[in-house]
Order: C-alpha cells, then sequence, then structure tokens
C-alpha cells in the first residue's frame, strides 16, 4: 500500500464512491464537503452498491481546506465546471513532491493544474462509473467502476508506467476497484471521450437515457458518427484508436443498466455542464491541427445553447 494520506476533493457521486471505498480498505482519507459537509460530518457516508452496501458512520469531514492535513494523493474529483476553484484548494493540501490524481472528464485538466501545482505529481485517471448521488452522502453505485491510470508529462508525453501509479492502482484495488495502467494518459483520454461526447451530449440534446440511444436506429448511428469523429480528433494529436475499441464501447453501453447521464443530471438540476472539458477542448485541439469535426461541432453549439437557457431559467 501506498500508506500515505488521501484527500478527497468533490465527496459527490464519484469522489464520495471511490473515497468511501478506500477508508473502507482501511486507507486514511479526508474529505472536502460543501453542502454536505453537516451531514456527512455528524452521520458519515453510505454506499449502496451492487457489489453490496456499506456504511462509514464517521469520516475525515472538512468544509475548509486549510484545516486538512497536507496529504500524499490529493483526488480531484469536482466537476470541471468548478475548476477555477482548484487554485485557491490545491495548494493548501497537497504535501511538496505529491500526487494530484485527476478523476475528472473531458481533455487539458492535467495541463491546468500542472500551472497551479508544479511541485506535484499529476496523474489522470479515467473512471467507467455508473454511479449518482441521492442524497447528502448517500451514494448509490449502478455498475462498473473501473479506472485507468496514466501520468501526466508536459505536452501529454507517453510516460509509461511509473512506480506512483502502481503504487496507488494497489491501493485501489485493496479497495476492490479494478484498475488498469496505460503508458499514454492523452490516448486514455481520447478513449474516454470516445464514449463521453456522444452519449453525454446526445442525452441532453435529445433528453435520452444511453438504452433509448441505442434502441433507435437513428441515434445509434449518430453515435457511431460522434464516434468516428472522435477517432479523427484523437488521430489528428498523433494517436490512433482502433476499430476494435469502437466496437466495446457500443457492446458496453448496450450491456449497461439504462442510464442517465451525469451531464444530463446536470442539465435536469439546472447545474452548469461540462461542455467545454467534455466537447469543447477536443474540439478546439483538432481544429488548431486543421482537422474539422462538424458533428461535433454541432453538438458543441447546441449544448452551449441549451446550457445557457438552462441557467437563464434557473435564475
Amino acid at each position: 500500500m501506498y500508506e500515505g494520506k488521501y484527500a478527497i476533493l468533490g465527496t459527490g457521486a464519484l469522489g464520495g464512491y471511490y473515497g468511501a471505498k478506500l477508508q473502507k480498505a482501511g486507507l486514511d482519507v479526508h474529505f472536502l464537503l460543501r453542502s454536505d459537509y453537516e451531514q456527512v460530518s455528524q452521520h458519515g457516508l453510505i454506499v449502496e452498491s451492487k457489489d453490496g452496501d456499506f456504511t462509514l458512520p464517521q469520516v475525515n469531514a472538512y468544509d475548509d481546506v486549510a484545516k486538512m492535513p497536507k496529504c500524499d494523493v490529493v483526488v480531484v474529483a469536482l466537476k470541471t465546471t468548478q475548476n477555477h476553484l482548484l487554485p485557491q484548494l490545491l495548494p493548501p493540501v497537497v504535501k511538496d513532491d505529491g500526487v494530484v490524481l485527476v478523476l475528472q472528464n473531458g481533455l487539458g485538466v492535467e495541463e491546468e493544474i500542472a500551472d497551479i501545482v508544479n511541485q506535484a505529481h499529476i496523474i489522470g485517471g479515467l473512471c467507467f462509473l455508473c454511479s449518482n448521488k441521492v442524497g447528502a452522502g448517500h451514494i448509490r453505485h449502478l455498475d462498473y467502476g473501473q479506472i485507468t491510470l496514466g501520468e501526466y508529462a508536459d505536452g501529454y508525453a507517453a510516460t509509461g508506467i511509473t512506480e506512483r501509479m502502481q503504487q496507488i492502482a494497489d491501493d485501489f484495488q485493496a479497495a476492490g476497484i479494478t484498475m488498469e495502467l496505460s503508458t499514454d494518459l492523452l490516448l486514455g483520454r481520447w478513449k474516454k471521450l470516445m464514449w463521453n461526447i456522444p452519449y453525454n451530449g446526445l442525452s441532453v440534446v435529445l433528453n435520452a437515457r444511453t438504452d433509448e440511444l441505442m434502441a433507435d436506429t437513428y441515434t445509434r448511428k449518430l453515435v457511431e458518427q460522434l464516434m468516428c469523429e472522435v477517432q479523427a480528433g484523437a488521430k489528428s494529436m498523433g494517436r490512433t484508436i482502433g476499430d476494435r475499441f469502437f466496437q466495446t464501447m457500443l457492446d458496453y453501453t448496450v450491456k449497461m443498466k439504462p442510464y442517465r447521464t451525469s451531464m444530463k443530471i446536470d442539465y435536469d438540476e439546472c447545474r452548469p455542464l461540462e461542455v467545454e472539458a467534455i466537447v469543447g477542448n477536443p474540439l478546439r485541439k483538432a481544429q488548431a491541427l486543421g482537422v474539422d469535426l462538424p458533428k461535433i461541432s454541432c453538438l458543441y453549439h447546441q449544448l452551449k445553447f441549451l446550457d445557457g437557457r438552462n441557467r437563464t431559467i434557473d435564475s
């Protein structure tokens, strides 16, 4: 085991689930919370899971990073729409030569964090998790849970598998979480986008669950066309995603329990959407390299309109 302290920044559907699993396995975990702080500090965390329900009656809960100890591994599990908070959140809690583990969707997030904590090592984590927060400190894990880790280097150069990655993977595996180690974080990010761009985006634009998107001939074709453009985007940055992975993502989603994506949940609850990290950043990176992604561009502009209107209605 890494035998260090873990901090969870963002104790929601993702951070709450993984952090609770790590604590249950005996690791020293510290949770930053906002609206759920009073509930969790007094009553702990509840996890309903297909792998077995459990409760942690007591957790190390904080409402301010200044009160948290310096930690060896700081897990960023916030939505990317909150990344403007990271310059205030990260420096007080990351040990010198510590690790920031970025469990966020999209592309380019590690580059932002490298500008904030240049003394820390940064590892990206791609989570294949179906999980929702159903109440304060109450997480419902529906399916999957695997994480793929890759270490970040300037320009997303491939780093190989580092000792830090292996140590953290060992901790998560001891907690019952399936881990995969990637030698190339950028390739891993584009592979995750092959699912996130079509399913998160279309779930909002078409008001549909994943099973509905896959059951209809026309929407399934649209999913496949968007996936082809993700392949083209990855290729523009020197990364190749094979057709076999393309089919794996389709099969994976067909077998998935009917699922309302995280972006659809945010939209339904009038929260800001992760449009820029998931759709805008990959689109701009490909366009800067001379590659046009017309269907992704269309999806981006539709999502920006819906997100803007949703926030106006909410206000």
